[in-house]
């Protein structure tokens, strides 16, 4: 079953490209977002629902089990220390205040939220406007936004960081409350 479904996604690899190009020609203009790698994911999730037999479950699947495999992805990702090394705070503080100038319709608007001693993170973000959701919903296909927001857990946890989230916009929340700590024993 698994060697099938593997042989169709390597038969639809030039539809799937091809449906990539496609999005990525349609999707609005997100500027030099800080979060221009989670858009073009957006648009190749998008373009894998697309073009294969797959249901969006089994599409999360494949995508979340390619990102564990990949080496250079680890690499590039980094870990917890590096993350929310507080040195990167007025660099996050200066990108949270330009994001509410709102220049692009589809980059994202947040707010950085500092973890303080009495607090169980270390690093926050609420997300006003999400990308991801904008492209979904201009491209028809709103409820695939709900399966780009789980792969937030996956790269927290590829970063052996804990992420707490209570709502997000792809699921009708006011905002994406994200607040990231480090594992415990980490």
């Amino acid at each position: 079953m698994k060697q099938a479904k593997a042989q169709q996604l390597s038969l639809d690899s030039t539809a799937i490209k091809n449906e990539y190009k496609a999005v990525l020609t349609r999707a609005d203009d997100i500027g030099k977002s800080h979060l221009m790698s989670s858009y073009c994911m957006g648009i190749y999730f998008i373009a894998l629902n697309r073009k294969t037999t797959l249901s969006p479950e089994e599409c999360f699947s494949l995508f979340k089990d390619g990102l564990y495999n990949n080496k250079l992805f680890h690499k590039v990702l980094g870990n917890a220390d590096s993350y929310l090394d507080e040195k990167k705070l007025p660099g996050r503080k200066k990108w949270s205040e330009e994001s509410h100038r709102r220049r692009y319709k589809n980059d994202w608007v947040l707010d950085i939220i500092e973890g303080g001693p009495d607090d169980d993170f270390v690093l926050g973000y609420d997300y006003h406007n999400c990308g991801i959701c904008n492209l979904c919903r201009a491209e028809g296909c709103f409820e695939l936004a709900k399966y780009l927001c789980r792969m937030d857990y996956v790269i927290a946890d590829m970063m052996d960081m804990k992420l707490t989230r209570t709502q997000t916009l792809a699921e009708n929340g006011s905002c994406c409350d994200f607040r990231y700590g480090r594992k415990s024993g980490s």
